[in-house]
């Protein structure tokens, strides 16, 4: 599950060192909350990858495993107030600010091709 996204260019951030670096820098980052329900794997994932098929997409893929590296994921959700945690979520960040965000109710029941263009939208506004 965790390769699913890494071997699709996603770095795999496990501590909350990691995610403060990148999270806070500057260009756009795509933060993927990874886990291991089926919505993750029949749409988040899968809508993840599609979106990078586009013309423009975030300078820098990251991703962190909810249930598994803990701390870098409540870390990263530090970032995502004022959403409530979720898995699996995304979030699009410009220069350190999140500009987009997809909770698990965005993400639970649609396809990978709804959520690919959703976030294609986005990253043709801020990309």
């Amino acid at each position: 599950m965790k390769t699913d996204l890494t071997m699709a260019g996603f770095e795999q951030l496990q501590t909350p060192e990691q995610v403060e670096k990148v999270l806070s820098g500057t260009g756009t980052v795509l933060c993927v909350v990874n886990s291991v329900c089926g919505c993750a794997a029949g749409a988040a994932r899968p809508g993840a990858k599609l979106s990078l098929t586009g013309a423009k997409r975030p300078d820098k893929l990251v991703t962190v495993f909810a249930g598994v590296d803990t701390d870098a994921t409540n870390q990263a959700r530090k970032h995502f107030l004022p959403y409530p945690p979720s898995s699996p979520s995304m979030a699009l960040f410009k220069d350190g600010k999140l500009v987009h965000f997809l909770e698990r109710h965005h993400i639970e029941g649609r396809s990978a091709e709804m959520i690919a263009e959703n976030l294609m939208m986005a990253y043709d506004e801020f990309c």
